[in-house]
């Protein structure tokens, strides 16, 4: 089922929520935080960074890893540099090198295609759920078109805002009840976790994970974990 992981490569636990009181004032101010945070992200240039990702995924006891490298002003920014635990092979390499490169001839024909968090934080469903010295954590309404209409009113999220550097260090997404994805899929279970770093005014990913159940064309089960790691960022700007 890696169509479903495919979701992720754009960037827990499940919470239960109970949004706390506070005045119409309070709230507009934690929407402007949250709004600011979010420009942080789209304003950070992802392409001119190196980076490394280490990548998990355990489908239904099949498990598989990989790391990766890329590179912004090499002749090929992405570099396959282990799978599951070996080094690749030259058509293992050349492979890869042709995904890539698939998948940014999409990117350029018909445009970002990654998931967005404005797309993916509905701000105007934004609710206080707890504040203290460090964090404030702010639960919100989710609509993920890309997991079907079924799941509309069906997924919920929380996030959490690092108060010093002012920026969203976590989002975790789950499910309140069954939903279709596409036909003849049903997921039962759902936890999506997406967490970053600040370097230097730049919000990275640092990790995504994500955990799902379910069941397709009625008889086969799906019991998916991924988890794509990031690290060693160096910025390349010029």
């Amino acid at each position: 089922m890696k169509k479903y992981c495919l979701l992720l490569s754009c960037f827990g636990a499940v919470f239960n929520v109970i949004a706390m009181e506070n005045t119409p004032e309070e709230l507009v101010s934690l929407k402007e935080k949250i709004n600011r945070a979010i420009i942080k992200v789209e304003q950070t240039q992802r392409k001119l960074w190196s980076y490394k990702i280490s990548r998990y995924e355990d489908e239904e006891g099949d498990i598989s890893s990989s790391i990766e490298q890329h590179s912004p002003h090499s002749n090929e920014r992405w570099l396959l540099k282990q799978i599951n635990g070996q080094l690749p092979t030259e058509k293992q390499i050349n492979n890869f090198a042709k995904k890539k490169q698939k998948q940014s001839n999409k990117v350029t024909k018909e445009g970002d295609i990654k998931l967005t968090l404005r797309e993916l934080i509905n701000q105007e469903s934004l609710s206080l759920v707890s504040i203290d010295e460090k964090h404030i954590v702010m639960a919100f309404n989710v609509s993920w078109e890309k997991l079907g209409k079924d799941s509309r009113g069906k997924l919920q999220g929380k996030l959490t805002y690092q108060k010093e550097q002012q920026f969203i260090e976590k989002i975790a997404i789950w499910n309140n009840a069954d939903f279709s994805p596409m036909f003849t899929a049903n997921i039962t279970d759902l936890a999506v976790t997406f967490t970053f770093i600040n370097i230097n005014g730049a919000v990275l990913a640092k990790q995504n994970e994500m955990k799902m159940k379910g069941s397709f064309a009625y008889f086969t089960d799906i019991n998916e974990t991924s988890l794509d790691t990031f690290s060693d960022y160096l910025y390349q700007g010029q």
